[in-house]
Formats: structure tokens, sequence, C-alpha cells
């Protein structure tokens, strides 16, 4: 489970960060609403955690941007902000839950969940790109009768790719999607996961390849 994490505050963004992850779920952590707003657009997430007062744009601002362009990931504002009016706000500009600091963990697990469960609901479990699927629960990635299962970085990889047919998806975005924004990885550890789903492509004779663009990154295509 991927999750997105937008606050500002670097102490509670670390502790939210911890409790997260000790609950078996992906973070990747930004802090101000323009960082999180391009995260976001990627769709890869299965859920935000979005505080309201941030940096260069407020939470309603991300969540209506969001909508605007038909991502809809679900998001839990969690804030300070706990008016009523703010309440209303937050709900009529997208997002689907709301919760006030100060939060007990528990509390904060069992809004999750239940997002989590509601767009199980009405979500697809695969991506699909030309003859490629993707199964998000097994990882697996097949082709035709031809299935193999990719490790969790791989399918990260593969997850950005195909949520984004068409767009060129640079080195930089990648490293922060898939190692984090706080990792020591650099260029040609994409390279190398690059060209390890480049050969499980070429195993499953799919006609899809992963193109390389000068100086800007990867992208989809389809062999001719």
């Amino acid at each position: 489970m991927q999750v997105l994490l937008v606050e500002d505050d670097r102490r509670l963004a670390a502790a939210l960060k911890q409790i997260l992850e000790e609950n078996q779920y992906q973070v990747d952590a930004v802090e101000d609403g323009q960082a999180g707003l391009d995260y976001a657009l990627t769709g890869i997430y299965d859920v935000i955690v979005l505080d309201i007062m941030l940096p260069k744009m407020d939470g309603f601002q991300v969540i209506s941007n969001l909508r605007r362009n038909n991502i809809s990931t679900p998001t839990l504002l969690l804030t300070a902000r706990d008016s009523v009016s703010d309440k209303i706000h937050g709900l009529d500009s997208g997002a689907d839950d709301y919760m006030t600091k100060p939060f007990s963990p528990a509390e904060l697990m069992a809004h999750l969940r239940a997002l989590t469960r509601r767009r199980g609901e009405v979500t697809f479990e695969t991506l699909t790109y030309e003859d490629l699927t993707l199964d998000l629960n097994s990882f697996d990635l097949s082709c035709g009768e031809e299935s193999i299962h990719l490790s969790f970085k791989e399918f990260s990889i593969a997850k950005i790719l195909m949520s984004n047919p068409g767009l060129v998806i640079s080195k930089d975005t990648l490293i922060a999607k898939v190692w984090g924004t706080e990792t020591s990885a650099e260029d040609n550890n994409v390279e190398a996961y690059i060209s390890f789903l480049r050969k499980k492509l070429r195993f499953l004779n799919s006609s899809v390849t992963i193109e390389t663009i000068r100086k800007a990154g990867y992208r989809l295509g389809k062999s001719c």
C-alpha cells in the first residue's frame, strides 16, 4: 500500500511516517502543497494524507486540483483546523475524510483502513497498456498467457509508467517516488531497474518497449 504524506511539520511528518511504515505502508513524504500536487498527479498512490496549512499551496487547493484532473485517490485531510466551516470546505473540495490534530495512531489507522476499503470497492486491481497487464496485488506482469513476478522496485517503476501512458517520466521523479525523497539512490540505480524491466518485457514477448528520451527520462512505447 503506497501512501503520499504531505505535511510541513518535519517532526510530525517523521512520526507519521514511522506509524505508517510500522503498519506496512510504503510512504513518500513531501513538505509543501505544490510538491504534494505534483506527486499525487502521478496517480500511483493508494491514499493521500494531507495537511491544510502548507507552503506554496494549501491543502484545499491541492485536493481541488486533483479532482479537476480526475485523480480520485482517497484523501484524508489531517489538520489542526477544527471548525465546522473548514470541515465543510475540505469535504466540498473533494476530500474523502477529515481528522483533526491531536489524534491517536490507532484512530489514524482506522480512518486509513476505511478509506482503502472504500477505494477497493470502486477501483480496478490491474493496470493495462497495449498487451501488458500489471496486477496491483500480486506484482505480476503478464502478456497473453505469459506472466512474470516483479520485485517491489520493478513493480513501482512499471506502475508509474503504466499509470502515465505517453508521458515522459524523469529519472529524478522515479528516484523520488520509488526510493523516497531522502535516498542516496542515483541515476544508475534507475538505469539498472529499467534494464531489468526491459529484459522481462522481452521474456514476455510484449510489443511494449521502454523508450529512453535523451536528457528527459523514460516513457512506454510500442515496437513497430
